[in-house]
């Protein structure tokens, strides 16, 4: 049962309310202390936020230089009314373009993916010091739960859910007051840029195994890396604002709830 009051954190009180909402006395000075362990376990995600911002960074532009390399090759291949390469010594080329720049891509990637868990590690430490309450899974689920086939499509967003609603700002009622878009809108879109990356880059390969490679193939891919920049440059948006949101919640400290001011953080 949710809190009546907030209606995020499990009810703790006869009258339906969680352990923040739930009076203490009958006109504290202050509200209740948020549960959690002590302020002194938070470790900043300052540094980890930048590196992996950095990354994703390098992502967008292996992506760029994938774009090139896919047009480059486009050109070469023939169309839906068959025919041969323009040149042999050309295509060649043109497919070794292609090649050095999927490898870019799959080495950006990769470290992009092993810091940003490491990141999403640490904030989701940091939140169950400001409210151990709204977190739906243990911490170790925040690394886990990326490795789990068809359910790492939708845990580690309910864990970030968990994560971006105790790191918000909080207002003087102990409500959350920032919006989820930017976490919401980064999570849809990776989503289907990962499916149709993995449609896209099947077909390429059944047409290369089949010896008969063709601009479809390559403009599907091109999509896939198009979709793909959308996808890492929200992600950026949100792991800054996230990372913010943190520096701003623990700036206030173990205070009171209600010491906090009810404006969000600034916008990333």
């Amino acid at each position: 049962m949710l809190c009546t009051t907030c209606g995020t954190r499990p009810a703790a009180s006869a009258d339906g309310q969680c352990a923040v909402c739930a009076p203490v006395s009958p006109a504290p000075p202050y509200g209740p202390m948020a549960p959690g362990r002590p302020f002194g376990g938070l470790r900043s995600p300052v540094g980890l936020g930048r590196a992996t911002v950095a990354l994703l960074w390098a992502v967008v532009a292996t992506d760029v230089i994938a774009l090139a390399a896919g047009v480059n090759l486009r050109r070469v291949y023939p169309g839906p009314d068959g025919g041969s390469f323009y040149d042999l010594a050309t295509a060649n080329r043109a497919e070794a373009f292609y090649a050095v720049a999927g490898g870019l891509q799959a080495v950006a990637m990769l470290a992009t993916v092993v810091l940003f868990i490491i990141w999403f590690h640490r904030v989701r430490l940091n939140a169950e010091v400001f409210d151990a309450g709204l977190q739906p899974m243990r911490p170790g689920w925040a690394i886990g739960a990326w490795f789990i086939p068809v359910a790492n499509f939708w845990l580690p967003h309910r864990i970030a859910v968990g994560v971006w609603t105790a790191s918000a700002r909080t207002g003087i009622d102990g409500r959350r007051t920032v919006s989820k878009a930017p976490l919401d809108l980064w999570w849809g879109v990776w989503v289907v840029s990962t499916l149709f990356t993995w449609v896209a880059s099947k077909y390429y390969e059944y047409e290369q195994e089949e010896l008969a490679p063709g601009r479809e193939a390559v403009t599907l891919v091109m999509a896939a890396d198009a979709l793909d920049i959308v996808a890492a440059a929200l992600a950026i948006v949100f792991v800054r604002k996230l990372t913010r949101m943190q520096g701003e919640r623990a700036s206030l400290g173990a205070a009171p709830l209600s010491s906090a001011s009810p404006a969000g953080p600034a916008s990333v």
